[in-house]
């Protein structure tokens, strides 16, 4: 009875199979599937040996076998191929990018990156989601969709973990910063990259609130533990989770007043704007501006929600609605109480 099941079993496949092959366009479907896997896996694996002679690491294929998830015969067979195309060379030392290879790898990691920040700023993805849809991203992709990309988001030069984004041109600035494990105590440092994987090391962060630009010191060191200080919150973690913040020396700060921005104003206020926010960036601050939020123009608190977000302003004899955290990037001055809306 078994042995019947399973012959009825194959049958039905072959017949499946069979089927599936003939519809229109299978077998091109099939082939065109193949070969995105096969550009992806050859791209990942570039991005790899970039990343090692960046570190001043050299990549291995062991090292290979194991980012890509592959036995070590595939990681053999796949440098192999990468080295008959002029992408790689392969020598005692280990694994080493042509100039050819390493313009391809810039080319993943600039749309990789670009992805990233789109994702974060424009689509609004949680930050510890964003690393594995550009991933998804990053192999399908032409140089006029990545230079359109870039404009829109306003070429940012750094993706929404720190990591500098390549350039056109192949330009990659590197920055001095260093391991949080290597600072000494009790000096300021602000953060400018937080290492995205392990994606349970990142996720553990992001949790902690720690974020770009955030100033802290360490106030005590131990093999076990770092103690760290932010000036209004303590964290404590384990040198290995530490060791993936990088950070540079902070400058004295100086002393400015606080601005006010449009959150800030009660309704009837009204307030010239300022400036908006250095941090907005591509399509969110041309909106803004779009909206007629440039600098030197008189915007009026009309109403607020039920729930207090979002709320409504006057601007150039328009209403326009902006959340919480949009209205907190537009800087105002001269502001004054309103004689009606």
């Amino acid at each position: 009875m078994e042995g019947n099941l399973l012959l009825l079993f194959i049958v039905l496949a072959g017949v499946a199979v069979i089927f599936l092959w003939l519809r229109p366009g299978a077998a091109r479907r099939w082939a065109r599937l193949r070969r995105a896997r096969s550009r992806a896996q050859a791209e990942d694996a570039l991005k790899h040996l970039h990343a090692c002679e960046w570190r001043k690491d050299c990549a291995t294929p062991t090292s290979l076998a194991g980012t890509l998830g592959i036995s070590l015969k595939d990681a053999t067979s796949l440098i192999a191929r990468l080295e008959a195309q002029g992408w790689l060379t392969s020598t005692e030392g280990g694994l080493r990018l042509t100039p050819e290879g390493e313009q391809l790898a810039l080319n993943v990691i600039r749309a990789h990156r670009l992805w990233e920040r789109y994702l974060a700023d424009e689509a609004r993805m949680p930050l510890t989601a964003i690393h594995d849809e550009a991933e998804r991203r990053e192999h399908a992709r032409t140089d006029w969709e990545l230079d359109a990309l870039d404009a829109a988001l306003g070429h940012p030069q750094t993706d929404p973990h720190g990591d500098p984004i390549p350039t056109a041109e192949g330009m990659l600035e590197h920055r001095g910063s260093h391991p949080l494990t290597d600072w000494p105590l009790n000096t300021p440092a602000r953060i400018v990259h937080l290492e995205d994987e392990p994606p349970a090391v990142y996720s553990q962060l992001v949790a902690e609130g720690f974020h770009l630009g955030q100033v802290v010191r360490i106030i005590h060191a131990s093999p076990q533990r770092l103690v760290l200080s932010d000036g209004d919150e303590g964290h404590t973690l384990a040198p290995a989770i530490a060791a993936n913040i990088f950070v540079v020396a902070e400058a004295p700060a100086r002393p400015e007043p606080a601005m006010p921005t449009l959150a800030s104003l009660r309704v009837g206020q009204r307030a010239t704007v300022r400036n908006l926010d250095g941090s907005l960036q591509g399509f969110t601050r041309r909106r803004l501006l779009d909206l007629g939020l440039t600098p030197g123009t008189t915007v009026t608190v009309a109403m607020r929600s039920f729930i207090g977000d979002p709320v409504a302003y006057r601007v150039r004899g328009s209403l326009v609605a902006l959340r919480r955290e949009q209205a907190a990037k537009v800087f105002v001055e001269d502001v004054l109480e309103g004689e009606g809306i």
